[in-house]
This record gives structure tokens, sequence and C-alpha cells, in this order.
């Protein structure tokens, strides 16, 4: 008996039934059948440097209490998607013409979201939905965003994105 099958046995038995199969199923891109995703995974997430002349995202998300990990990833996205403007929203952001990236901190609440996501829709705009798994309540609604959602989004626990953009198919990605 080889030592492959005992290891694959363990691995099952500590991912099934769990967020943990998605994660092992798309660790490092494995299984990623999206080539725009796959290159998120690869050349975004994996990263552990800021890629990039300009990083005040990055500088304004650990103003706001975002992990360095996660104002990285989120900071390289939007090199790597040659995003030009971006915005973090607060209580009196109610229209995204011209923005091309949206942050929705974790202070934004249910009303809001839904208004932002309606409006997300309307202007192609990508959301990033920062803590989307913190309370019970917050976990349901971006599951049904993700539900409703017409483009692909990708679920990285820190953050759910959903990309407003045209060319992109209906899928989701637990990373």
């Amino acid at each position: 008996m080889s030592l492959l099958k005992p290891i694959t046995k363990r691995l099952y038995r500590v991912a099934v039934g769990s967020v943990r199969a998605a994660n092992v199923r798309h660790y490092r891109g494995h299984g990623v059948h999206s080539p725009f995703v796959y290159s998120l995974v690869r050349q975004v997430f994996m990263r552990r440097r800021v890629e990039g002349k300009d990083t005040a995202l990055y500088t304004e998300l650990i103003l706001r209490n975002v992990s360095r990990r996660r104002a990285t990833q989120l900071q390289n996205l939007y090199s790597h998607c040659g995003y030009e403007n971006y915005l973090i929203a607060d209580a009196e952001v109610m229209c995204l013409d011209g923005v091309e990236l949206c942050v929705v901190p974790r202070e934004c609440d249910a009303a809001q979201l839904m208004q932002l996501t309606v409006e997300a829709h309307r202007t192609q705009t990508t959301l990033c939905i920062l803590a989307p798994r913190d309370e019970k309540a917050r976990n349901r609604q971006c599951r049904r965003l993700v539900s409703e959602h017409s483009g692909t989004s990708v679920d990285n626990r820190g953050y759910l994105l959903l990309f407003n953009v045209d060319g992109l198919p209906k899928q989701h990605f637990s990373l």
C-alpha cells in the first residue's frame, strides 16, 4: 500500500463537512478553471509585498485597522486589475459614478450594503466587502449577494469581491 493513500484519506477527513474543503481544493490556484481568478490567486493573493508604485490604498486600509496581509492583497488587486481610482465607502456614499473599486468597511450596515451593491452593479464597479463573515447576519447577507450576483465573485475569508465587469461569467470561488 502506498503512502499516498493514507495521506489523502486524512486530508479528506479533515476537509469534508467544513469550509476547508474549498480551501484545500483552491490552494495556490489548483482547481480554479477561470484564467482571471487563477491569475488573481497567483499574482495577487500569494504576494507578500506590495507590488507597484502606488500604495495609497494600502496606507488608507492600514489606517482603518485592516490587517497588513489583507491590505497588501487589496493594493495588489488594485494594481493588477489596472484600476485608476477607488473609494472607501462611508455613510454618505450613494453614487459610484467613475469609481472602479469600492471598499465597504465593517461599519456599513445591511441597508447601506444593499444600496452599494445595486449602485456597483449599475456603474460596473468592483465591490470589496470587508469582513463578510464577522457576524451571522452579515454572513447571511453576503451569501445572498453572491447568489444574486450576475458576475464572478471571490470569497477570500477576509473580504468578498464582487466583480461587475462585462465578460466575466457567473461563478463563485471560495479561497
